[in-house]
């Protein structure tokens, strides 16, 4: 919102200050800007602060709800046993894993185990107050991370919606003041061509 003024230096809010050479498009150009970036703020906000609260409150119940049981790999998983008993991330192999949920009744899944584990190896298992195989709950700093990028992309979409209206207007404001331009420059124009005498 600032304009250079005649010795360089910037001029803040030149479309509100008085100036006998402001037009009445810039006046309203001046309320769109103004109308446009209030508006992005009063929706972007409430809608990523909505988001926000719903994604963490959503992973709050997961952490709530979701339990570890014990389960026990089926078959033997795939690959060489890992030496030392700690296997990394890389070193683990998807295999058919069998477990019973709260209401007593037999689950089945494929969960990441160590490669070549036995079978009856036992593996945590993360399930659902019906049983179901979930993946591990997030920690409380994990879910504040992704209901801050979700509130955060939300709040953002929200705002362009405005800040997209107050910008074709401002470009149809813009297109009519060229077209002003044009018709006062055919009136006056051919007048400065002529000399006196």
């Amino acid at each position: 919102m600032a304009s250079r003024g005649p010795r360089g230096h910037r001029v803040w809010l030149w479309r509100w200050r008085p100036n006998p050479l402001r037009r009445r498009a810039d006046r309203i150009e001046a309320w769109v800007v103004l109308g446009m970036w209030t508006l992005a703020v009063l929706v972007g906000v409430p809608a990523g602060t909505a988001v926000n609260r719903s994604v963490e409150d959503a992973l709050a119940r997961e952490r709530a709800t979701w339990r570890p049981l014990v389960g026990r790999v089926a078959e033997r998983a795939p690959g060489p046993p890992t030496e030392g008993g700690a296997a990394s991330r890389a070193d683990q192999v998807w295999a058919r894993a069998t477990w019973t949920a709260a209401d007593g009744s037999a689950r089945s899944g494929q969960l990441r185990v160590p490669a070549g584990s036995p079978a009856g190896t036992p593996v945590t298992v993360w399930t659902d107050p019906e049983g179901g195989q979930v993946t591990r709950p997030m920690t409380p700093s994990q879910a504040r991370v992704r209901a801050g990028l979700l509130g955060g992309a939300a709040g953002l979409a929200a705002a362009v919606v405005p800040l997209a209206a107050g910008r074709a207007l401002r470009t149809r404001l813009e297109r009519h003041r060229i077209d002003r331009w044009d018709t006062e420059w055919s009136r006056f124009g051919p007048l400065w061509g002529r000399t006196t005498g």
